[in-house]
Parts: C-alpha cells; structure tokens; sequence
C-alpha cells in the first residue's frame, strides 16, 4: 500500500493560545518535503501536535495516515502505526539503555510472539551504528545521557533506520551539528528514501538541504503554510532571508502572534 499523508484545515494550541491556525498539507511516500520559517511561526507545534505531545490540543481540522484517522490515536499507536519524530531536544533517561531502548520500541511494532531475536536486533544495531560512525560503547549507555548535541542527533536517526517507520518527521535534526555529522545525518536519511516513506523536514536552514534535496519546500508563517515550491525555493530563502515572503503576501508579522 503505497504510504499517503494528509493534514487538512489543523488547528491547535497550547494553553489556550493557538498556535496552528489552519494548516494543510498532503504527503505520499518516495516524497521529502521541508518546511522552512523564521522562530515562532508554529514549525516544532506542528511536530508536537502530529506526534500527540498532550500540552498542544487539536481544536480543528484533521490528519490521516493511509486512511487511519491519527488525531483518535494516542502517542503508542501513532508510532505503530508509521508515524516517526526525530526530536529537536531528546530526552535523557537515566537506568535504560540505548540497546534495552531501541529493542522494546521495536517489539512495540510488532505482534506478541512475533518479537525480535536478540540475535537479529544486535546485529541490526551493530550494522546500523556502524553506518552512522557510532561507537559502539554507545549501545550501552544510558539513553542520550551525557550524549553530546550531535551523538542526540545521530542517536534519534539510529531509531529512525530500526524502527522502520512510514512516515518520518524530523524536527530541526541539523540543528548544533558540525559538517561531518550533518553529512552522516543526511547519508542515514537518504538510505531511508523509499516509495513506502515519507519525509517531513522541519529547518531553519538551506545546508541539510543540500545533502537532503526535497521534492517539495514549504514556508511556514502565522501558524499555517504561505507559500510552496521546490528546492530552488530553498536556496532563495538561504540567499534573500524572508523579507520578500512577507512583502508578497502582505505579512507584517510572521509569527502566531498576529493574524
């Protein structure tokens, strides 16, 4: 079944301030898709908001993965049903490994009986670090702790490559990485690129894309989509900043602070 994703009319907020004011967007798999804009526009809300985060309320509008309605789904069923968030700022936790980790998320994806030999999962973990240039060591650490901005990074991509998911959204992953991780963050995410997957980019800058190139750059501002192109789209913003998106479309403050 060939992946599709689509967000229609979301609105949500937290605290009683909304922050998404309409957003639309449709995805299907083989696509990678960016969503570029200025801080305070709602990028990291849309996120959160998808993956179930419980301080951002959905008031409005809907999404759906391959025709299962997500907004019904608590966070557990999101992630088995194919939806996947590389967070901007992991969590530590303290006493679970990273090994001990990524091993329960993958039996949480599959059907009692039907769990993964310890076997087949260090193998899978040793190939894929190794794709990643992790140490080794890192398996057995504790999750994120103590881990550097780029090991987080590189940490969230590693279960991005196991868990397998259908849809992946990758909230601001190049943020705090020097080139050489970023150049391995991207080779993991383009060994993901399939028919079946989906890609949602969510950045400041053009330089990920550049290693990452997406079919489709979306500019986000006031809590909703402004304007879409491809990846010359991109560069422009690199090059010119917002300014002239603004000027365009009458925008006089892109954040969710004016309508």
């Amino acid at each position: 079944m060939a992946t599709q994703f689509t967000i229609e009319g979301l609105k949500a907020e937290i605290e009683g301030k909304e922050i998404l004011k309409g957003l639309s967007l449709s995805m299907k798999g083989g696509e990678i898709h960016a969503i570029m804009g200025p801080n305070g526009t709602g990028k990291s809300t849309l996120a959160s908001a998808l993956m179930g985060h419980p301080k951002y309320e959905v008031t409005e509008g809907s999404a759906e993965l391959n025709g299962e309605d997500l907004l019904e789904m608590g966070v557990d069923e999101r992630a088995r049903a194919g939806l996947f968030l590389a967070m901007q700022y992991p969590s530590e936790i303290t006493g679970v490994t990273n090994s001990d980790f990524l091993r329960s998320a993958i039996n949480a994806r599959r059907e009692e009986g039907n769990e993964i030999s310890l076997i087949k999962f260090i193998r899978q973990m040793e190939g894929k670090m190794k794709e990643l240039e992790m140490n080794p060591e890192f398996a057995h650490r504790y999750l994120n702790e103590g881990f550097s901005g780029g090991e987080k990074k590189r940490n969230e991509i590693l279960q991005m490559m196991l868990l397998d998911p259908k849809v992946v959204i990758l909230d601001e992953i190049d943020s705090g990485l020097d080139i050489d991780a970023l150049k391995i963050v991207a080779q993991g995410v383009n060994a993901m690129r399939a028919d079946d997957r989906a890609f949602l980019i969510i950045t400041h800058y053009q330089r990920l894309l550049n290693y990452v190139k997406p079919d489709f750059v979306h500019v986000m501002m006031q809590g909703r989509i402004v304007k879409s192109g491809g990846p010359e789209l991109a560069e422009r913003l690199e090059a010119e900043g917002y300014d002239w998106v603004k000027a365009e479309l009458g925008i006089v403050d892109e954040t969710v602070g004016q309508a």
